[in-house]
């Protein structure tokens, strides 16, 4: 039995799971409201206060999204009562980042400003140039974003320039030895 699958999931005080056909979970909580379609193959029971999901064989497949399914309405429950967010640190000397409405704009050495627009779900603060917030109720979207903006200008090994996660350890290189 999967571990992770056969732990049920606890719904807190003001929220609602509601399971439609096809395995369509809708998520209502104070943040907002989240859907997802899973897996057919799965049987979600929502029982009082909390959620079981369930698998009909022990095939590979079906071992492996039961684990998957529990945590998705897991994190669909976690999004809608907490949220999530990611932060990113820019390092760099004339590296930072401006919030204009719903426009981030990013100066990272280039020749030109690389301008990104929040997508629906998600939403980014900048503290003090070098810290950017993106925050939501969706971590899939949030994740998702936080890696683009990452992307635009990864952390390189040599000085660590670049903009990198908050909690990420950059591994250093050492520079060029001269002629002995």
């Amino acid at each position: 039995m999967s571990r992770i699958g056969k732990m049920p999931i606890a719904i807190p005080a003001g929220v609602t799971v509601e399971v439609a056909e096809n395995n369509k979970v809708t998520v209502k909580g104070p943040k907002g409201t989240l859907e997802r379609v899973l897996p057919a193959e799965m049987t979600i029971k929502v029982e009082g206060v909390e959620v079981l999901v369930s698998r009909p064989n022990d095939l590979k497949r079906m071992k492996s999204l039961h684990g998957l399914t529990r945590t998705l309405i897991a994190n669909m429950v976690t999004g809608v009562v907490s949220g999530y967010e990611k932060v990113l640190e820019i390092n760099g000397t004339g590296y930072r980042a401006a919030k204009a409405g719903k426009e981030l704009t990013l100066t990272l050495g280039y020749s030109h400003p690389v301008i990104m627009v929040d997508p629906e779900g998600v939403e980014t603060t900048v503290d003090a140039q070098t810290k950017i917030i993106v925050r939501g109720i969706d971590k899939e979207k949030v994740g998702q974003y936080a890696a683009e903006i990452r992307n635009k200008r990864r952390p390189e090994p040599y000085k660590g320039k670049g903009i990198k996660y908050a909690d990420e350890v950059i591994r250093r290189k050492a520079g060029k030895t001269g002629k002995k």
